[in-house]
């Protein structure tokens, strides 16, 4: 049976979710809200909703499902919100928040003893890239998609969720609110932090060893990329995960201190011994499995440093989705480039594999 779904707010995340919806429910309506017009219209035009709105309370009635793709501290408004609408008996309310205990915690307060189902959610997928404009039916694809349950879910919850999420391609993990942001804390909320400090460090050391900015490649770029982040949304994150975060960034500092008085002493075991563990805990982890949170396929070419070596790599990958593209540079004239090349399954990988080996004699690699 159709049914009708509201999305509240059509940036990336909410409008590239009505796409995946719109992949499998062709017959769902799905519903829209956006406080901007511009993405409001987009979002209409490109056909990822049927309606639209600017009042957030006209649509809720007339769903059967709403997802709040908001930032936190809205998030929590329209809950409150939502608790003295009218709306249809076992409507489904979840959201897309990047922490879950505050959210999950203003549910359980406001939403009991209604005939509403709650579920938290966090699609862990996102671009650099915002707003409907930018909405990709793929951005989830092969990503973890958590589900908080709370004591307003059910498990019949769940399957319908994840029966409409399911073009979505994401892969569905469910996991306590709490645990997850203690989870999220480590492996995305600190090295948040650690990417801006390390900017910012670099910014004041720059002004007097000029030097420091035409260097800066390879790894440190690696490391600072998510440093390009939109300011207002972590700051949401940082203040809703607080006492998880500070935990975090205490015990960070105390392994710094290690490893500075094994400098300070010379400690030459304690120091290989440093980097040795690091590389094979990093080789162990999940990222090596295909299974990590921000999951993609890598493609490496070593390609030589000749006019047109990228358009004609890119021409034999014509009508393949890409990732991303980006070349490693070294500082060094006398060394070929290598060109990394990401995409976001298996098979497009294996595909663009081929066709490089087949059609051109650089080297291929998979990592």
């Amino acid at each position: 049976m159709a049914k009708t779904v509201y999305i509240a707010g059509l940036g990336l995340i909410g409008a590239s979710m009505a796409l995946g919806i719109k992949r499998d429910h062709p017959d769902y309506e799905i519903l829209g809200y956006n406080r901007s017009q511009a993405s409001r219209d987009i979002a209409l035009k490109e056909g990822m909703i049927d309606r639209a709105t600017d009042d957030f309370a006209s649509f809720a009635p007339l769903a059967d499902i709403i997802i709040l793709s908001l930032p936190i501290k809205q998030t929590i408004a329209f809950i409150k919100e939502l608790a003295n609408l009218d709306l249809k008996e076992g409507v489904i309310i979840s959201d897309a928040g990047s922490t879950k205990s505050a959210i999950v915690d203003v549910a359980e307060q406001y939403l009991v003893g209604k005939a509403i189902r709650f579920v938290g959610a966090h699609p862990m997928a996102g671009s650099h890239k915002t707003g409907a404009a930018s909405a990709d039916v793929n951005l989830f694809e092969n990503a973890c998609y958590i589900f908080t349950p709370s004591s307003l879910t059910s498990q019949d919850t769940l399957e319908e969720m994840k029966a409409l999420l399911s073009g979505l391609h994401a892969r569905f993990i469910e996991i306590d609110a709490k645990e997850h942001d203690r989870v999220t804390s480590q492996i995305s909320h600190f090295p948040h932090i650690l990417a801006s400090s390390l900017m910012e460090q670099t910014a004041v050391y720059a002004q007097e060893h000029e030097m420091a900015r035409r260097f800066a490649a390879g790894g440190f770029r690696d490391m600072t990329r998510i440093a390009e982040s939109e300011p207002g949304m972590w700051t949401s994150i940082l203040l809703s995960n607080r006492e998880t975060i500070l935990d975090r960034i205490e015990d960070f500092k105390e392994r710094l201190d290690e490893i500075g008085q094994a400098i300070s002493k010379g400690d030459e075991e304690q120091i290989w011994n440093f980097f040795n563990q690091a590389r094979e805990q990093r080789q162990a982890m999940e990222i090596h499995k295909r299974g990590g949170v921000d999951s993609s396929y890598d493609l490496y070419v070593d390609v030589p440093d000749e006019e047109n070596v990228i358009l004609r790599i890119l021409e034999l990958l014509r009508g393949t989705s890409l990732v991303n593209i980006h070349i490693n540079e070294e500082n060094r004239e006398d060394i070929h480039g290598i060109l990394q090349i990401s995409f976001k399954n298996a098979q497009d990988l294996e595909r663009a594999e081929h066709l490089i080996t087949e059609n051109t004699d650089y080297t291929v690699v998979i990592k």
